[in-house]
Formats: structure tokens, C-alpha cells, sequence
């Protein structure tokens, strides 16, 4: 009787591939084990996270956590997400972890591999989701079941969710639960899996990011309209050339240089970290008022422009019916990042003056895809504090993984589901442990990867520092 029931408790905590996390190396198996199940399973678009929820929902409940601590809902039926908890002792709110399961489309023609397929070759792990952030859902899963096998009760309980449409839909995961279930997500501070991490130039580790606040997501359409007519007889204000020439203005135009505690910290830290050319420029942005120079030599630099500027970019073009006729209709959508202390209202008139063209109209784009003649005039939020229990541990365990590596935070130069958590009072933060060559961010990109000692390193950073977090006093 007792070889049968150490045999059943096993096959619980192994899970549908038979593997356990009681060591570094079944934790890395097993942790491969879910990544190669994630990247295989396409959540892009509206396919939807529904399948991919329910492969981990079982995962967790076959480890060994009660069936009402791991619950999967959502609006649709494709819009699913799923959201367990590990009990702690009740001394101190929970922490929320969060992590989104859909992607960006992906193309096979794009691709030198298959976007999904989970395929290792070069030292890389390649696959839609590898970098954005079916890595991360991984290792959060992975440190969980690890934790739940070695019976931690830590004082506080650890929620994970992990949600649909944190890419571009508009039934957002993390959105929904704070709306309609609060209770389900509600924490004293949130750790966002969704960014942070080690910058490697040429696969040194230089940086550590802390991600403390992000920029504003908006997108907004620019329409023109015009009569048509036969394409041999071509007109001056074809909707195409005014649209282009809106385009074009946008794209010389620079949004004003700013800083903020955080990148004011991050550059005072950064300072001390590279040579003396980029070291004077750094002192140069610093100064008050700022040096013009300087901030144009840094702003060559496409992560360090970013996290300073408000940015607009063209990314998609349509125009025309036919060939042989001009076109009636030309739209452009164009992506903004908008810089804390900022609206996107504020931004579409600042669009609207830059193309000085009353012929093309500047609308917002709800999340829905519909159109809308004034956007949101609600501000980007101010960075909460650096909390204690979030700096230490990772100062720790930062300093023994990572010697001399300095710890920056940072302001996030792109959205993520932080935008809600952080608008409903939950303090959010940004880490991870991924390291990542400063050159090859892939992420939306094709032949997106990771570096495999990238992703193992990864999973045993995450598991002492989620540890060092609930265990701190």
C-alpha cells in the first residue's frame, strides 16, 4: 500500500510529461518541458490563449495544487486566462505575478524555422513567444510547482495570472480580472515577468534592468479621402501623396527630450558603467538645462532615444481599389510610446499640428479597431517607490549570479499589462532574469530567440529571487 501511494503522489507532482523540479537539473527539464509545450502551441491573433490556459492549468493541478486554487476564465471562450494560487500563511498580502500567453502573428515566409516549433540549434531556443514571453510563463509556471513540491509557506501567498491579449486584443487578460475579479488578483505589489532582465553586449552582461515605469500605448489612423478618378489622369492631391507627406512629417519630427526620476537615475547610474565618450554624454543629458549636443549623440542610440523621447512610427499603409484608378481612401496607422505626464489626446493634436494638412484626419484607435475623433486625455502614471522587498532580494541574488553588473531602473521604452495593474493601485515592477545581446532584441521580430544558457539561467535566477521576495522580513 505505501509503494502504491508513493507512486500515485509521484505521477501527481510529475505532471503529463513525467517530469518533477526536486533538482537544477529536473527544474531545467522541466522548465524546457513547458516552454516547448507553450511555442508549440499557437495563441497568436484570434486563436486565442484558451488552449494554452488549460495545457497549464492542467500542469499545475497535476502537481499537486487543489483544483479551486487554479481557475480558468475569461469573457470568450477564446479569451481565456488562469489564475492559481499558492497559499502562504497569511501574514502579509499576496504578491501577483503576471505574464501574458498570446503572441504576435507570426509568418513562415518570414522565418528561416517554423515560428512554431520549438527548435534548438546554435545554442538558441527558436520560436514565436521565445522572447515575448512564452519564456517567462515557463519559468514562473516551473518556480511554482518547485515550490509547491517543496511545501513552501512563505508569509504572504503568491497569485499567478496568466492572460490573453496583452498583444494587441481587446478582451485584455489582466484588464478583465481586476474588473470582475478582484479578488482573485488583488496583491500588495506586482512583479510583471513581461521585460526587465540582463543587457549582454557580446555576450557580456553590462546592465540589470528594473522596470519601475512604462510609456503610454496608443495608436491612431490617418485618413484622407478624395474623389478618385481614372489613373491616366493623375492629380496633385492624390490621397496617397497627402498621406505620404503626413507620413514623412511624422517621421522627421522628434517629440521633446525629457527625464524622469527613473531614467534620471538610470542614466546617473549608467554614467559610471561606459567609457568616457558616452560617459561625457551622459553628464551632458544630466545637466540642467540639458545639453543639446548631448542628447542628440545619445539619442543615436535606439533603447536610450526611446526612453527619453515620446515616439510616433508609421507601421501600417492602405490605399486604393484597383490597379487602374486612384484612390479614394489612404490610411496610415502610426504606433506612439507617449513618455509619463502625457495624454494621448495631448499627442494626436500634437500629430494633427506636425502634418498640418486639414485633408488628413487624425483619429484614435480604440482597442476594439474602431475609430474615435479625440483619444484619452488621461496621463501616463508616476513610478511608484523602489519597495525593499523588491530591491534587496534582487541586490542579493543579482550580486552572486551577476558579479559587478550593475542594477538600473528603468523605464520601459514599450506597454505592457503593468499599465492596468499600476492604474488599480498595485505597485508594479519589472524583473526577470533573461539575458539578452543588446543587438538582437527579436521580440515581435522573425527568427525570434533565446540563448539556452540564457533560459536555464534564467529559471534559477527567478526561483531564488521569488523566494528571497516572499521570505523577506
Amino acid at each position: 500500500m505505501k509503494i502504491r501511494l508513493t507512486i500515485a503522489l509521484a505521477a501527481a507532482l510529475l505532471g503529463p510529461a513525467g517530469i518533477a523540479a526536486t533538482s537544477t537539473e529536473d527544474a531545467h527539464a522541466l522548465a524546457r518541458d513547458l516552454f516547448k509545450e507553450l511555442i508549440e502551441l499557437d495563441t497568436s491573433g484570434d486563436i486565442g490563449s484558451t488552449v494554452a490556459a488549460n495545457h497549464m492549468a492542467q500542469r499545475l493541478r497535476a502537481a499537486g495544487f487543489p483544483a479551486a486554487d487554479v481557475q480558468v476564465l475569461g469573457p470568450t471562450s477564446q479569451k481565456q486566462n488562469v489564475v492559481v494560487r499558492l497559499r502562504g500563511n497569511g501574514k502579509k498580502k499576496p504578491v501577483l505575478l503576471i505574464g501574458h500567453l498570446d503572441v504576435v502573428t507570426a509568418l513562415r515566409s518570414d522565418w528561416s524555422v517554423d515560428p512554431y516549433k520549438f527548435i534548438e540549434k546554435d545554442g538558441f531556443f527558436y520560436g514565436r513567444g521565445t522572447q515575448d514571453m512564452k519564456d517567462g510563463v515557463a519559468i514562473m509556471v516551473t518556480t511554482l510547482i518547485r515550490y509547491r513540491q517543496e511545501g513552501l509557506r512563505p508569509d504572504r501567498d503568491i497569485i499567478l495570472a496568466l492572460t490573453a491579449d496583452e498583444e494587441s486584443g481587446a478582451q485584455n487578460g489582466v484588464e478583465w480580472l481586476l474588473k470582475n475579479h478582484r479578488e482573485l488578483v488583488d496583491a500588495e505589489f506586482v512583479l510583471n515577468h513581461d521585460g526587465g532582465g540582463v543587457w549582454l553586449e557580446n555576450g557580456k552582461p553590462v546592465q540589470i534592468d528594473v522596470g519601475a515605469s512604462e510609456k503610454v500605448y496608443a495608436d491612431f489612423a490617418l485618413v484622407t479621402h478624395n474623389p478618385g478618378g481614372h489613373s491616366s489622369l493623375p492629380v496633385q492631391d492624390n490621397a496617397i501623396y497627402s498621406l505620404a507627406d503626413a507620413v514623412q512629417r511624422i517621421g522627421r519630427f522628434t517629440f521633446p527630450f525629457e527625464l524622469n526620476n527613473v531614467t534620471r537615475a538610470y542614466f546617473d547610474v549608467m554614467k559610471t558603467r561606459v567609457d568616457a565618450r558616452k560617459a561625457a554624454t551622459f553628464q551632458g543629458v544630466l545637466k540642467t538645462p540639458p545639453d543639446p549636443d548631448a542628447v542628440a549623440r545619445m539619442s543615436s542610440d535606439t533603447i536610450d532615444n526611446s526612453i527619453t523621447h515620446t515616439t510616433c512610427v508609421a507601421t501600417r499603409l492602405e490605399a486604393g481599389h484597383a490597379n487602374n484608378a486612384l484612390p479614394q481612401m489612404a490610411r496610415a496607422l502610426v504606433n506612439c510610446r507617449i513618455l509619463p505626464g502625457h495624454s494621448p489626446e495631448e499627442v494626436r493634436r500634437t500629430l494633427v499640428q506636425v502634418i498640418g494638412n486639414p485633408a488628413v484626419d487624425v483619429h484614435y484607435v480604440n482597442v476594439d479597431g474602431s475609430l474615435a475623433p479625440e483619444a484619452p486625455q488621461t496621463e501616463g502614471l508616476a513610478p511608484p517607490p523602489l519597495r525593499a522587498e523588491v530591491m534587496r532580494p534582487l541586490e542579493r541574488i543579482a550580486r552572486k549570479m551577476w558579479p559587478a553588473v550593475p542594477i538600473v531602473p528603468i523605464m520601459s521604452a514599450g506597454a505592457s499589462d503593468g499599465v492596468y495593474t499600476s492604474a488599480a493601485g498595485l505597485p508594479t515592477y519589472t524583473i526577470s532574469g533573461e539575458a539578452i545581446e543588446r543587438d538582437d532584441v527579436r521580440a515581435h521580430g522573425q527568427d525570434e530567440r533565446i540563448l539556452v544558457t540564457s533560459f536555464y539561467r534564467a529559471v534559477d535566477f527567478y526561483y531564488e529571487y521569488l523566494r528571497a521576495v516572499v521570505t523577506y522580513k
